[in-house]
């Protein structure tokens, strides 16, 4: 045993119970072991705490058995510490029956009271002790009065001369045997008489003094139970110690031996009792000796005291070395920032609640995630998503998988997660630290390690804290030596600033080279940089699919609206999925937005749904990320803007060098004016590195695939409502509150970023080289000529073009060109095929482009027209044009016309020279034949009535023109705004009947069957009597007018011209040929019309034609169909007035008829 005075130990027990803010004050009589420590002028604390390090200096002595490793369930918590109730060994004073044990005839029961019954541990092994012991014990004996009866028969037993008791005697003896008795934790005052002592009732404390008094009076019986006396005085005093340094850990294992020891502590206490209560005083030493039965229960007594005191020294242990630990905690927590795993959990904890698992779930069949996962040696893997795509979540779910599948397999590989936010978290040594603790935390054999290399690098003048390079030289030596598995998570490596990012994925390559059991997943939007960094990495790309953005929609509904009626929880679910495109972080914020309105009626909501304008938050995330990425640095800003304005209007996806040189253009502060010059002036690298967050996944390795765009619709309404209008008005930052309505209305923003990209397309077309080197040499012109590829060598069909198949896919086996080798740069392409569309979006008028600017780059049959018209009809650069668009055919005004503005064609109408060098000779009448074949036919109002050009198409031709179009576009005759076209005629009457032309027209819109023409005609008619008269008069024409609508068998022109007040001289006309409108309806023989005709024609059915041949003769000869030509006879013949000369002409006609074979013709030409 260690000697008391050590002063390393003194004062132990005091310093662990003030560590583990465990103190209590126990209300036992401890006056004799205090007392006894005064001779060394020891205070009762540091008496106590002696004590408590001789106890730990005995544990080390059973080291073997105080190593074995202790169960998980056995190591206290902090909710045990707090649930540590303060224990008092007061006992309650002999002789009052409320507290005093009742014993029943029956058992030994004990029944007390339940106010006075203690609930202390040592009070209930107690009890079960004596119920243990049954019968064998005579309960009785455990009553104040005879514990009193026992210390006076102690008091006086054998006084001898000296008045010295048996008692004291007996102290004096264990001295001499150098017993150390002041040291032991004796529940008796070694100086104070025992008949001065308070004899107490049937409890523990009662007991535990009775046995100690008797113990030592009857020590002096022999030497060898003496000594077994002071083993079994000492072994008392770990009773005390059986809440394991003031932590009430409720061990099983402990009651057990302690309810054993009481158990022994009984039957010796009985045994003495009876000695001494039947026995002559002057017979008790001697019984002592010659019984042998007390040393007996003494020799039992110290077994089980012995394994009761290793128990106890295995939980002290135990919890000393929880101390250990959680000083090693404290100090580590203190170095490396205790506080950061705290804040990682709570971030995990948050996705965890909002992410939908089944969204996340498809990630496990990936092939590309599962040969990382079962791999056995270092492994790296990214996930690859756009802004707000759910990569955190996806994270999130992944590590909780990893955990969960961890459990099933040995060893279970160690996985320690890190979130990289815009807080700081992304810098190298935080996430270095958080991966430490998180180590640390799983595999606490590791702490002591830590500290103590934690220590010598502070002892040589170094803070590892602060050194990403000492914190990776641990973990490296760390995971080197490790067996078990490690997995290392980190997300959002894109929140990382670039030299962090980098700093931290070369560490950790260094440490994956050492360590072959490492493993790491990333997560991070594809940056350009950070692709080049992770280069080599498997990679997963997190897609944008419907179904999954429902599943996520839904989840966040769920939790968010929970309590909402069902019916407008799925029209939310349905609105807002058809929206997400795979943004899960819009996805939330909408139904953030949404919460926020509390509208819970279904037709309130689905008005709210349809005008959903991009929630706050998310504003104001954008604007946090635009001045982030750019460094709030005015020009990175400019370049930004204008990129992710070229991006918010373009017509298509752009490859990264178009939207360089886009952008390059369109910030130039000098003068360009060939392609070379503008090359360069191009960084496409910097561009992209500005607008990252705002886009899609781009592949970095094919700068010339068309594949740029807006990562979301709410972006293209931050860049139009905010970023643009602020950059219009001069604010260095972007506000996220978007204008309302009544500022700038969103047409006008729009507008706005239109006439900025129409802007750079103008200027690149204009560009020297663009009008001087033609898109197609020779050589191409002449492969354009040559068939399919697919056709050259093989009989199989040509590869039409189908609606279920795109162009690019229709297209990739044709012959295809590069512009840019020809020198025309690499916007030409987009330039060449779409600036007409952003043409035709500006119509403010302070927005218009500039007249000469629009015909510079029109001019007809310029090397400059004909090489974006080229280009435009070829927009995927396929020799073969998709559509037919003949440069010939065009100059400014036709082009305005067809793609410009309303706005933009009437200024140039008014404006321009008509007459002039860039235009075509009779110009408004070319732009007119393009508008009735392609354009919006209202724009033919705009022709007509703007600028001196009018004069041009006030003409026959015109109408001409347009009758020609409509009659030649079958497809095209329900085209909206025919009527504007038609309508025209109203204003040209005077015109008409001056001119007189208005018959002919007439005339060519009953041939056609333009019935909106004819009826224009004669409603302008009945207002000009002059038009009226020429309208009547067939003789300009070859047949007439309903003449002209026979032949064309135009039925619903006939009968309305048959309406019509003088049209008896159409109905009687004959042409040159000698044909009257009967004759010409017998080519087609269409029944209708000769029901309309015949009845006023009877008396002229037998008029013949140049050749001699009667209307009879001509059905009967006619090519129709047999049906419509019987029909037509049987028609004919109903009315005919029988002469001679009829019947002369019948037979000659049946004649015909039977030579032709056609018999039914013959019976009905006999049957008349």
């Amino acid at each position: 045993m260690q000697d008391s005075s050590s002063p390393q130990n003194d004062g132990l027990r005091h310093r662990v119970r003030q560590r583990l803010s465990l103190s209590r004050f126990r209300r036992k009589s401890r006056a004799s072991s205090r007392d006894s420590g005064s001779a060394s002028n020891s205070s009762p604390a540091d008496s106590t705490s002696a004590l408590v390090a001789a106890n730990l200096a005995a544990h080390h002595q059973n080291l073997s058995v105080l190593r074995q490793p202790t169960p998980a369930s056995l190591i206290p918590t902090a909710g045990d510490a707090s649930e540590v109730e303060e224990i008092s060994l007061s006992l309650p004073q002999a002789g009052t029956a409320s507290q005093n044990a009742l014993i029943g005839a029956s058992g030994l029961d004990v029944a007390i009271e339940v106010s006075s019954v203690p609930s202390d541990l040592w009070s209930a092994a107690y009890r079960e002790a004596v119920g243990n012991l049954g019968e064998d014990i005579d309960a009785a004996i455990l009553k104040g009065e005879n514990v009193a009866e026992l210390f006076k028969k102690l008091e006086e037993l054998d006084k001898d001369a000296s008045q010295e008791s048996v008692f004291l005697r007996g102290v004096k003896y264990l001295q001499s045997l150098q017993v150390p008795l002041e040291r032991f934790k004796l529940v008796l005052d070694l100086a104070t008489p025992l008949t001065s002592i308070e004899p107490t009732t049937a409890t523990v404390f009662g007991v535990v003094k009775g046995v100690t008094a008797i113990a030592i009076s009857f020590s002096t019986a022999d030497l060898e139970f003496a000594k077994k006396i002071g083993e079994m005085l000492e072994q008392l005093s770990y009773i005390d110690d059986c809440d394991t340094l003031g932590q009430r850990s409720n061990r099983d294992d402990i009651h057990k031996a302690l309810v054993l020891v009481y158990q022994k502590l009984l039957e010796f206490y009985s045994a003495a009792f009876e000695v001494l209560s039947k026995k002559g005083v002057k017979l008790v030493v001697k019984i002592v000796t010659d019984n042998g039965r007390l040393p007996v229960i003494v020799t039992e007594f110290l077994r089980h005291s012995d394994l009761l005191r290793k128990l106890i020294q295995k939980a002290t242990w135990e919890i000393v070395e929880d101390i250990k630990n959680m000083l090693y905690d404290q100090q580590i927590a203190s170095w490396l920032g205790g506080d950061k795993i705290t804040r990682q959990t709570q971030h995990h904890v948050n996705l965890r609640e909002l992410r939908s698992d089944e969204a996340c779930e498809f990630l496990l069949l990936d092939a590309r995630f599962k040969e990382w996962h079962q791999a056995n040696d270092a492994q790296q893997l990214v996930i690859l998503g756009e802004m707000g795509s759910g990569k955190s979540m996806t994270m999130a779910f992944i590590v909780d998988e990893l955990c969960r599948q961890s459990e099933r397999r040995l060893p279970q590989p160690k996985i320690c997660y890190h979130y990289c936010q815009n807080d700081g978290s992304g810098q190298t040594i935080y996430v270095l630290s958080v991966l430490i603790l998180s180590l640390l935390e799983q595999l606490s054999g590791l702490k002591k390690g830590f500290f103590e290399w934690y220590k010598q690098k502070m002892a040589s003048g170094m803070q590892p804290a602060v050194s990403f390079r000492a914190l990776e030289e641990w973990l490296q030596d760390t995971l080197e030596i490790l067996d078990r598995p490690i997995i290392f998570a980190i997300d959002g490596l894109d929140e990382c600033d670039r030299e962090s990012r980098d700093r931290l994925l070369k560490s950790l390559r260094r440490i994956s080279d050492k360590a072959s059991r490492l493993k790491i997943i990333f997560s991070s939007r594809p940056e350009e940089e950070i692709l080049k960094q992770l280069d080599g990495m498997r990679r997963v790309v997190l897609p944008s699919d419907a179904a999954r953005d429902k599943l996520i929609v839904a989840k966040t509904v769920e939790a968010r609206l929970s309590t909402w009626p069902d019916d407008v929880k799925s029209l939310i679910i349905e609105v807002l999925s058809r929206s997400a495109q795979g943004s899960a972080i819009w996805t939330r914020m909408a139904v953030e937005y949404i919460e926020v309105s509390g509208i819970t009626a279904l037709d309130p909501m689905r008005d709210f749904l349809e005008d959903l304008h991009p929630p706050q938050k998310l504003l104001e995330l954008y604007t946090n990320l635009y001045l982030r990425y750019t460094s709030d640095y005015k020009e990175n800003q400019t370049l930004a803007a204008v990129a992710l304005e070229v991006l918010a209007v373009a017509r298509r996806p752009l490859s990264i060098l178009e939207l360089g040189w886009a952008v390059a253009l369109g910030t130039t502060r000098k003068p360009v004016l060939t392609v070379e010059a503008l090359s360069k002036l191009v960084d496409h690298r910097r561009i992209m590195r500005f607008i990252q967050p705002f886009v899609a996944h781009v592949d970095f390795d094919d700068v010339r695939k068309r594949q740029v765009k807006l990562v979301h619709q709410s972006v293209k309404e931050f860049v139009v409502g905010s970023l643009s209008l602020n950059r219009r008005n001069h604010l260095r930052q972007p506000i996220a509150t978007p204008p309302s309505p009544t500022e700038t209305p969103t047409q006008q923003l729009i507008e706005n970023i239109e006439t900025s990209i129409l802007t750079i397309c103008i200027k690149y077309l204009l560009l020297q080289e663009i009008n001087i080197t033609s898109l197609f040499s020779e050589e191409r012109l002449a492969l354009e000529e040559l068939p399919q590829v697919s056709n050259l060598f093989d009989d199989s069909e040509p590869n039409n073009y189908t609606a279920q198949c795109s162009w690019e896919a229709w297209e990739e086996g044709e012959i295809h060109f590069d512009p840019a080798e020809r020198g025309l740069g690499e916007f030409f392409v987009y330039a060449s095929c779409y600036w007409i569309e952003h043409y035709g979006a500006i119509s403010a008028q302070p927005l218009l482009p500039k007249l000469q600017d629009i015909e510079l780059l029109c001019r007809a049959d310029s090397t400059r027209l004909h090489n974006w018209i080229a280009q435009n009809c070829r927009p995927g650069c396929a020799i073969k044009p998709r559509f037919v668009f003949d440069s010939t055919l065009y100059d400014p005004l036709s082009i305005t016309s067809l793609y410009g503005s309303e706005a933009m064609l009437h200024h140039m109408l008014e404006t321009s020279d008509l007459a002039g060098e860039p235009f075509h000779e009779n110009t408004v009448m070319a732009a007119a034949d393009q508008i009735l074949q392609w354009g919006d036919l209202s724009r033919l109002r705009l022709l007509w009535d703007s600028g001196p050009g009018r004069r041009q198409i006030r003409n026959e031709d015109f109408f001409r023109l347009v009758l020609g179009q409509w009659s030649r576009r079958p497809f095209d005759k329900h085209r909206s705004n025919w009527d504007v076209a038609f309508g025209l005629l109203n204003d040209a009457c005077d015109m008409m009947a001056e001119e007189q032309w208005g018959s002919r027209i007439l005339f060519m819109a009953a041939g056609t069957g333009c019935m909106a023409v004819v009826q224009q005609l004669f409603e302008a008619a009945q207002r000009h009597d002059k038009l009226r008269a020429k309208l009547q008069d067939p003789s300009q024409s070859v047949n007439g007018a309903i003449g002209a609508a026979v032949v064309g068998n135009h039925v619903d022109v006939v009968e309305y011209l048959l309406g019509q007040p003088g049209i008896d001289a159409h109905i009687q006309h004959r042409n040159a040929r000698g044909e009257n409108v009967l004759h010409l309806a017998s080519r087609l023989c269409n029944p209708t019309l000769f029901r309309q005709l015949v009845p006023l024609l009877k008396d002229r059915l037998l008029e013949t034609d140049e050749q001699g041949d009667t209307v009879l003769m001509r059905i009967v000869a006619s090519s129709a169909g047999p049906r419509e030509r019987h029909e037509a006879a049987r028609i004919l013949l109903g009315v005919a007035i029988r002469d001679d000369v009829f019947e002369e002409h019948r037979r000659e006609a049946l004649g015909v008829a039977t030579e032709v074979g056609d018999s039914e013709m013959c019976r009905i030409l006999n049957e008349t």
